[in-house]
């Protein structure tokens, strides 16, 4: 029965030892993991962000369609400009002031210089925005949601647009207790949220919600 004892409260010492361990490095382990994976999943949003924002600027929209803007990205092309300041007389009112010289119309002109082929200027020669709507997680098989639309603000119509993926999908694999905390982040140093995200489609925003440590691997 001695023996017996003993094998039982070694038992129990290795459970307990075993639990104690899990609950110290548990976190520790789902924060490096987590971590690594929206370093991955953010570097996308940020392409997906530059072609929405490309095709803005030159379509006057967002859109909501990975094949649109795949197709956009490899068609569309920047234009190359230049400003230049130029003045002249204003002849009509020298005229009517009996003067030769005096007053002066100041205007801008913008000269295009060329184009320059949006997928070189965002993407460089890498490929990769052919494939920025697949969330970069190993196993999991799932695209970024993409949405677009229109909303009003201030009696004005603004075009607007949003990418996410919820948290559930980056980090289903993981514990359970420690996912249900992180869906509930409210943090200055966290992402907010259930999703990780860019743009919006309720406010007239581009930006993710992250905060700027995510962007510190790709600054530096």
């Amino acid at each position: 029965m001695k023996l017996v004892i003993q094998i039982v409260l070694w038992i129990v010492i290795i459970f307990l030892g075993w639990k104690l361990w899990n609950s110290v490095m548990g976190p520790v382990e789902f924060n490096k993991i987590k971590e690594a994976r929206y370093v991955k999943v953010i570097e996308n949003l940020k392409d997906i962000q530059a072609a929405e924002l490309a095709h803005k600027e030159i379509t006057g929209s967002f859109t909501g369609d990975w094949d649109s803007l795949i197709n956009f990205i490899d068609t569309a092309k920047f234009a190359i400009t230049q400003r230049r300041d130029t003045s002249y007389a204003d002849v009509a009112k020298n005229k009517a002031f009996g003067i030769s010289e005096g007053y002066f119309i100041e205007e801008s002109l913008i000269d295009t210089l060329g184009f320059t082929p949006v997928k070189d200027s965002l993407y460089g020669n890498t490929n990769r925005y052919k494939t920025m709507m697949n969330v970069p997680v190993e196993g999991v098989d799932a695209k970024f949601d993409l949405k677009a639309g229109k909303i009003e603000k201030n009696e004005a119509t603004y075009s607007v647009f949003e990418a996410k993926v919820s948290k559930k999908i980056v980090l289903g694999d993981l514990d359970k207790d420690l996912l249900t905390q992180e869906l509930q982040v409210q943090s200055v140093d966290g992402v907010n949220g259930p999703d990780i995200k860019v743009g919006s489609l309720e406010d007239v925003n581009t930006s993710g919600n992250w905060p700027k440590i995510y962007d510190a691997p790709k600054d530096k």
